[in-house]
């Protein structure tokens, strides 16, 4: 990165590790069944980071990082390179040991997932009491690093960094009350601090530590003992910090104080940054990373405003470099993938290959400085604009909620119930494909679907549940069958992205005004109602769920993107409820993952995301019950936002972090109806119907069990009906039980 030959160099700060064509999915999943041994997964690993630095090598970057690669999840990585792995998840590989703490096996449950800062990644939670005995296992890092250096690149080993990493963490169930693992910040620097020495015996001259949770507010303590961390570490090696999820701020002149060598910079959310850099004492030796380069989001770079950010930080710093504002983790592959969108689109976008590109540009002073070009007029819809200018005062209002609950439909005490889709099989996909590709005509597909529907509103009557759903079979994903139905959106063929481990999203990309043309999910949900006495859920997603799982345009604020398919969700609402539909479920668990990091931003975001909710389902009779659905959050983040929804019945994600959701909601004094989930279906584990009402218990411990319901954490899609019907029949055994005991 100190090439004096140039003015500017260029970098990123990850790259995607999923491989072109989901590669790391595919190997994944054949080896969880038993198809590829750990050599044959190795391989698949090895091919698609050769790959990964075929595409850095080739972008003539200056410095490219290595270690971003992961089987399953970066935190995990750091969790093994620090020997913090939970006892009960040691087994006789190190492969098996990984797995069993990312997926969980028949002997123990996998760490807690959550969402990565404001992102829809989802990493594992790191569990530290007082007695984790922390070690150096530089071994993967240490190989990555070889096989970049083996190509004759300059490579940079990328770690995350150690307060980053006790920050994200939680104390471990044997820790005593009020242990925080950032007290064990000592302790783990002296383990990076071996780590970054092995790291240089190998011939490392720069390291760059990942701190994203230094993007959000941080108190005195935290900051002084960040500063005391970065002081031993900086004497070691050339050190880059980087943030990448927002602007530093005040952990800015920490790290100026502390003598890091580099830092990067998130100038696409952070450009306040720059004026923070200005006022300290900056040494002319420190490196900058000036991240101008979008990595969260694909359209494409205005190089014209990024060398205006590029010409102030020169006046900083002879050492600049051009890079991504955060790893390019969250963006697609190759948009040259991508045949069938249109030019005017693909004109204005850029995806990770692409955006290396960008980065080089950047970095190069011949390159022409191009403005990116303006939203064609066409774009806009003055019909929703008006329609929602003419919105009346109290649109988004219901009535009070003890009045809805006397006339909504009664139940039985813990009513059991999905939270909507159920296993797509294989031959379920093949027949949405082959429909997609003209291959089944539309008569054939309806009945293929009608079947589908018949069957799961069967087997959920066979089971007992009491509140029934259609299983979703026609929706590929939750954001993008709607995107699909809706104009403003395209989806792409091959636009994937990692959500966590094996799961891959294709995000839509939201360029232009929301409407929608005609009805998009009524037909299905009054199909399944007419095979069935029990009620049956009309399901949709919610409208900030829909832009959080997108990628939205930049050129408006996102509060009245929002209201746009609020107001499309609205007239779908309408639409359920006239054909019959008792219950509406309208999920949204992004909810907490576009929470802002600083906490100054964030009452501005509640109010805008609360009151599209309220729009897409306040136009409904007092009769007919709303529900939502939240997942894999940090809910008292956002418990009030949660209340402010106004929905009938939330349930909430509460397995694998062992209802402590509960508490939250004790805290905020929440009084209407709440599913905690009691199966964590995000793990192939089939838990009894012991440790289901175990956690019922819990439930009703907790909160008025007249409010309770009973449901897995999410939907079902993405697992086996082996694996659901045992757990789904464990889980109304469990709601009798605790009913029984109740009653």
């Amino acid at each position: 990165m100190n090439d004096e030959k140039k003015t500017v160099h260029a970098t990123v700060l990850g790259y995607p590790r999923i491989g072109a064509n989901r590669d790391l999915k595919r190997a994944l999943e054949a080896h969880w069944s038993g198809r590829l041994d750990e050599a044959g997964l190795d391989a698949a690993a090895a091919a698609i980071r050769s790959q990964m630095l075929d595409d850095l090598a080739s972008a003539g970057l200056d410095s490219v990082p290595t270690g971003v690669f992961s089987l399953y999840d970066h935190v995990l990585d750091t969790i093994v390179a620090v020997d913090a792995i939970a006892p009960r998840h040691r087994r006789g590989t190190e492969t098996a040991t990984y797995f069993a703490a990312a997926r969980g096996d028949h002997e123990a449950v996998p760490l807690e997932m959550t969402k990565w800062f404001d992102t829809n990644y989802h990493y594992l939670v790191p569990e530290i009491g007082p007695g984790t005995a922390f070690e150096a296992r530089p071994e993967k890092a240490l190989a990555e690093f070889d096989e970049a250096r083996q190509r004759g690149l300059a490579a940079r080993p990328v770690l995350l960094g150690p307060a980053s990493f006790l920050l994200l963490a939680k104390a471990s169930d044997d820790a005593p009350t009020g242990f925080d693992p950032f007290d064990k910040l000592g302790e783990l620097t002296a383990v990076y601090e071996r780590l970054l020495s092995a790291l240089v015996e190998a011939g490392a001259d720069w390291v760059q530590l990942d701190e994203p949770a230094l993007c959000a507010d941080r108190n005195e303590s935290e900051l002084e003992a960040v500063g005391a961390a970065y002081r031993r570490l900086t004497p070691l090696v050339d050190v880059m910090v980087t943030g990448g999820y927002g602007p530093l701020g005040e952990s800015l002149p920490v790290l100026v104080e502390a003598g890091v060598h580099g830092i990067a910079l998130d100038l696409v959310r952070g450009r306040g940054d720059i004026a923070m850099l200005e006022s300290l004492n900056v040494s002319r030796e420190t490196s900058i990373a000036a991240g101008v380069v979008d990595g969260r989001n694909i359209w494409r770079t205005d190089l014209l405003a990024a060398a205006a950010d590029l010409e102030r930080l020169h006046r900083i710093t002879d050492r600049l470099a051009v890079s991504s504002s955060c790893s390019l983790l969250h963006v697609p592959v190759d948009l040259e993938a991508e045949s069938e969108l249109p030019s005017s689109l693909t004109d204005r976008l850029a995806f990770a290959r692409q955006k290396l590109r960008e980065v080089a540009s950047l970095a190069d002073s011949a390159a022409p400085r191009l403005q990116r070009p303006a939203a064609p007029e066409h774009w806009r819809n003055e019909t929703v604009r008006s329609r929602l200018h003419a919105l009346p005062a109290g649109a988004d209002r219901r009535a009070d909620y003890a009045e809805r609950v006397a006339a909504q439909p009664e139940l039985p005490l813990l009513p059991t119930t999905t939270i909507g889709s159920f296993p797509q099989t294989a031959e379920l996909r093949r027949a949405r494909a082959a429909h997609r590709r003209g291959l089944m005509i539309d008569a054939d597909y309806h009945a293929r679907m009608r079947a589908e529907i018949a069957a799961v509103i069967a087997e959920q009557e066979k089971l007992g549940l009491d509140v029934l759903v259609h299983g979703e079979p026609e929706r590929n994903d939750m954001v993008q069958y709607f995107a699909e139905q809706l104009t403003g959106f395209a989806t792409t063929a091959a636009g994937w992205v990692q959500s966590y481990g094996s799961r891959c999203v294709r995000p839509p990309i939201l360029y232009a005004d929301v409407a929608r043309p005609e009805p998009m999910t009524v037909e299905w949900t009054s199909y399944a109602q007419s095979l069935t006495d029990k009620p049956v859920k009309g399901m949709l997603t919610g409208p900030v769920t829909i832009l959080a799982w997108s990628f939205v345009r930049d050129d408006q604020p996102l509060a009245d993107t929002a209201d746009q398919v609020a107001l499309a969700l609205r007239d779908e609402v309408a639409d359920l409820e006239a054909a019959g539909t008792a219950i509406i479920q309208v999920d949204e668990p992004a909810l907490r993952e576009l929470l802002p990091l600083r906490s100054d931003r964030r009452e501005h975001y509640r109010r805008w995301a609360t009151r599209a909710f309220r729009i897409a389902t306040a136009g409904v009779k007092t009769q007919t019950q709303i529900h939502t659905h939240l997942c894999y959050s940090e809910f008292g983040d956002v418990i009030d936002a949660i209340a402010d929804l106004d929905a009938d019945v939330t349930s909430i994600e509460a397995s694998r972090s062992k209802m402590e959701v509960l508490a939250d909601l004790d805290r905020a004094d929440y009084r209407r109806g709440v599913g905690p989930g009691v199966w964590d279906i995000h793990s192939p584990r089939v838990p009894s119907t012991g440790e289901m009402a175990a956690s019922l218990r819990l439930a009703v411990a907790a909160v008025d069990p007249g409010r309770v319901w009973v449901n897995p954490d999410c939907g079902l899609k993405t697992r086996r009906y082996e694996e659901v019907r045992p757990a789904l029949a464990n889980l109304v055994a469990a709601a009798r039980t605790v009913r029984g005991e109740l009653e």
